[in-house]
């Protein structure tokens, strides 16, 4: 008797991940605002120093920075929405609404939590990515050495996002 008790108690005690869904949910939603705030400010200020007639010094790598950045924001986003889906599919219950679309079974195509830490690695190295090339643009090269370096390391990004698309059919 003790023993089923214990066990009962032990498997309800799975729904403490609902903290997780939701406070997962609360960051996807944050990070989608921000980065929504941050690429209309980003069209202001285009729209700003169109009107005004000026142009700024670094006014592309500046629009392209904020953009990017955004986009990095939208990542992490999708990041925290598929934890958060993750984590409910996995410990909860299958999201019902979700199993009757092929967009739902696209994305929630989870089955353990090896399958969520994948979904999830490839997006955060997407994110780290996206991430490089946004610091990149506010980089000074002072030699032909530091081009190269720069050349080689999207190279080595290159190759590393050629594996991962390997390793993800198989």
């Amino acid at each position: 008797m003790f023993e089923k008790i214990f066990e009962n108690g032990l498997w309800q005690s799975r729904f403490i991940v609902i903290l997780a869904v939701v406070f997962g949910l609360l960051g996807a939603i944050i990070l989608f605002l921000v980065a929504s705030v941050d690429i209309f400010n980003v069209a202001k200020f285009v729209i700003t120093t169109v009107v005004n007639g000026s142009h700024p010094e670094h006014f592309h790598e500046d629009i392209v920075a904020g953009i990017i950045g955004a986009v990095d924001l939208y990542l992490i986003a999708v990041v925290m929405l598929i934890f958060a889906f993750g984590i409910y599919e996995l410990f909860i219950s299958k999201i019902d609404a979700a199993e009757e679309t092929s967009a739902g079974n696209n994305i929630l195509a989870i089955h353990s939590l090896d399958q969520l830490k994948d979904k999830i690695a490839k997006v955060i190295i997407m994110v780290l990515v996206v991430n490089y090339f946004q610091r990149v643009l506010h980089t000074t090269y002072q030699s032909p050495l530091e081009l190269l370096y720069f050349a080689l390391a999207i190279t080595a990004l290159a190759v590393g996002l050629y594996f991962l698309g390997k390793v993800g059919k198989h």
